[in-house]
């Protein structure tokens, strides 16, 4: 997402990894008195419109995994969010206003996701959300967010249609898996040398968005499919795939998903002697890869919209303090919910000053925020186009080595 300020990037990759639109762990989901969830929502006022809430109280809610096998990123994109509202709460006190947490356990779950967006919208003083991790998740609650005016701000959902609907509630900082795919591709043929690929995909809405992506590139640049598979996500044994793997003995495996899935296929795949290559997109990223591949983690290749951050010294202080404030590394994905959080804070500044100070309307904030042109967060520029896409968004390459990702620069470099 933005060459120098983007560099920042992937050091989080370093640290979650260092890991991409899924990941696993175990946040902790406990709430400070500054982020706890309101007992039950207020009154709609009858004045402010939807979203025009009568108390002073500014909620920014936070929607992803906080428990189950992704946990690991979805805290991560909590407490991103988290860093900024409590480095903003001061100015907007001076506004008039208390800005608070309002962080949602979507379990990765599209009916979770659709369930708590729901309650959000009836919750008036809700005014923004940050998230989804998972984009299947993120589709089917951003039709919620349209019919309640309540603007979205995605650090991390890569699939196309999540912006091609046009709602005007929407907007994410990252890549598009249409962008990724093609970057990909490339490398695969141009630096790793694959002649011959094998896709599969976890058929999600992430997964299997990416792998057609990606299918339709190699397919443009000549690189002979050997197989293309769906697998199911959350199993133990893919010895099916893994068996045409060994058999076909493609150059290159592209798999769209999770880290949890491609760490079990990549193990399973070596102990049976396959020697190919295998890549995918930023749901690879996690440091719990290790954990679940063991030494066939190493050589792993990812594309992500996830710069390195400790590259430079202003993401090395931001690491730093996050690690302060949380006792823990940042998730791949904490410094772009840092970066939604404050666009949709300076959103909201400006929705304020432009209904005179006074408490704005979800509507309001919804077009300030996707107003956003030229907007500088502390790791990416945010220019919004007319689908709520970022205009600086990028892509880059990383690989595992022994015990971390190496980050290995921007696709096409």
């Amino acid at each position: 997402m933005k060459k120098k300020t983007m560099l920042l990037l992937s050091a989080l990759l370093t640290s979650s990894l260092v890991a991409g639109c899924g990941t696993g762990g175990g946040g902790n989901t406990a709430s400070s008195p500054s982020t706890a969830p309101s007992s039950a929502p207020s009154a709609p006022s009858s004045e402010g419109g939807a979203g025009g809430g009568t108390s002073n109280v500014i909620k920014i809610a936070t929607q992803s995994p906080l428990s189950g096998a992704q946990s690991l990123e979805g805290d991560g994109i909590k407490l991103g969010a988290q860093m900024a509202v409590q480095e903003r709460a001061e100015a907007f006190k001076k506004l008039g206003f208390e800005i608070q947490l309002f962080p949602q356990d979507d379990q990765a779950d599209p009916k979770i996701g659709v369930s708590n967006a729901e309650m959000l919208i009836s919750d008036p003083d809700v005014y923004a959300v940050v998230g989804h991790y998972n984009t299947g998740v993120a589709i089917p609650s951003s039709v919620k967010y349209e019919e309640g005016k309540l603007a979205m701000i995605s650090p991390a959902n890569t699939g196309v249609e999540l912006t091609e609907a046009n709602r005007k509630s929407v907007n994410r900082l990252v890549a598009r898996n249409d962008q990724i795919a093609p970057a990909a591709a490339k490398y695969a043929k141009d630096k790793l040398g694959a002649a011959t690929v094998y896709l599969a995909h976890d058929k999600t809405a992430y997964g299997q968005g990416l792998t057609d992506e990606v299918r339709k590139a190699f397919k443009d640049l000549g690189v002979t499919e050997v197989g293309y598979e769906g697998v199911t996500a959350g199993e133990k044994d893919y010895s099916a795939i893994v068996n045409q793997l060994v058999a076909k003995k493609p150059d290159l495996v592209f798999y769209g998903g999770m880290y949890a899935e491609m760490g079990i296929i990549a193990k399973q795949a070596r102990e049976k002697g396959f020697t190919g290559k295998f890549m995918g997109g930023e749901g690879l990223e996690s440091a719990d890869m290790y954990k679940i591949a063991g030494p066939a983690a190493e050589g792993i290749v990812y594309a992500t919209v996830v710069s390195d951050i400790r590259s430079q010294e202003q993401g090395k202080k931001w690491v730093e303090k996050f690690k302060a404030a949380f006792n823990k590394e940042p998730g791949a994905f904490s410094p772009f919910a840092y970066d939604a959080t404050l666009v949709a804070l300076n959103g909201m500044e400006k929705a304020i000053q432009e209904n005179g100070g006074k408490k704005p309307t979800r509507e309001q904030v919804m077009n300030a925020i996707r107003a956003t042109n030229e907007f500088s967060g502390l790791f990416t520029k945010v220019t919004f186009d007319e689908k709520g896409d970022n205009k600086h968004s990028q892509v880059y390459i990383y690989q595992y080595g022994k015990e971390k990702a190496d980050f290995l620069g921007e696709a096409g470099n």
